[in-house]
């Protein structure tokens, strides 16, 4: 008798079928509004926050200026291994899109990229069993290393021959590498960088969409939803919430797409010559070579305000002699370089 063909357990709720929805109608508006050109900037600055985002929920304490001093080539005070994640993250993420979703070799190939020189088995599935720890209590006890290799060739089968819509299988595949748990280490980044590799073949926003940004901020939410799926032997509690975070990825990127259309030339020469400073009225003045304040006030500083762009360092005291300003959305300064 033929063995039956591998099937994820998971339903189709309605949440799910209005967010697919939802978000398929946020990647038109984004792919018409970027399909002639795309800020290279506002990319490489999302994907130095994916790759901070997706260490920092594996415990990296690097801070996003340490992570991409590390990634410009400058030297961070960090410990070497996780200098070393960074570095190994930021050469996966470059050369994503030439690894083939469906291929176990290509997955090998990445880990061992993603893992060089911090685990001994990078590239290689796990040789033994591994247990996950939520503190002292066991939440997730893998199968046994030598299903592994059938495992992944099962999902990765099924991902490439199912009719089950991209955002949703994604989210699936996401759920189920994670309940495999393949490898010794890098479990976490290879499920939530494979996922975004996944959605790219679909739609190339999500080359640059720093999903594991809006990870990281419900973090817990992440690891108790997992939790929950793994009760029920179902993923579907886990599509939602991750079909979730994507929309609301996609949310912030398109408000920000719509506060950049705002710009005007004025406001991204203020906000190049103010780069990552913290400087008075007077010094910006200097900068950008004007000696008239009232247009100084009417055509640079005020709409910066307004945008969201730049913020007081005494904002109770907006006159004040000890006034000054710093930014605070870097995709304009990326965008300005």
């Amino acid at each position: 008798m033929p063995e039956k063909p591998y099937v994820p357990p998971y339903s189709i709720t309605d949440a799910i079928i209005h967010l697919v929805a939802e978000i398929s109608e946020q990647v038109g508006i984004v792919t018409v509004k970027n399909e002639s050109t795309v800020n290279p900037y506002l990319r490489r600055d999302n994907q130095i926050r994916t790759i901070h985002s997706s260490l920092a929920i594996e415990n990296n304490s690097l801070s996003l200026e340490q992570v991409t001093d590390v990634i410009n080539g400058k030297r961070v005070l960090g410990t070497p291994n996780e200098i070393r994640e960074v570095k190994n993250a930021y050469e996966a993420y470059n050369h994503l899109l030439t690894f083939n979703p469906y291929s176990i070799n290509d997955l090998l190939k990445a880990h061992k990229v993603l893992m060089m020189e911090l685990t001994n088995e990078s590239g290689r599935f796990r040789s033994g069993g591994v247990d996950v720890y939520a503190g002292e209590k066991l939440v997730h006890m893998a199968p046994p290393a030598d299903l592994v290799p059938k495992l992944v060739s099962d999902l990765l089968h099924w991902i490439k021959n199912t009719d089950t819509h991209p955002l949703i299988k994604s989210c699936i595949f996401h759920y189920e590498f994670e309940f495999i748990h393949p490898f010794s280490d890098g479990n976490g980044r290879m499920g939530r960088m494979w996922q975004s590799l996944l959605l790219s073949c679909w739609k190339s926003v999500f080359t640059w969409l720093p999903i594991e940004t809006l990870i990281r901020e419900r973090q817990n939410e992440y690891y108790d939803v997992l939790a929950i799926a793994d009760k029920a032997a179902d993923s579907t509690v886990f599509i939602e919430f991750m079909l979730s975070i994507i929309r609301d990825a996609l949310s912030e990127l398109i408000q920000t797409e719509q506060v950049r259309d705002q710009v005007t030339e004025q406001v991204e020469r203020l906000m190049m010559v103010l780069g990552n400073d913290t400087l008075s009225a007077k010094e910006l003045l200097e900068r950008l070579g004007l000696k008239h304040r009232p247009t100084f006030s009417k055509n640079y500083l005020h709409p910066a305000l307004e945008l969201g762009l730049i913020e007081m360092t005494v904002p109770d005291k907006p006159n004040s002699s000890k006034q000054r300003y710093r930014a605070i959305k870097s995709f304009v300064r990326e965008k300005c370089h």
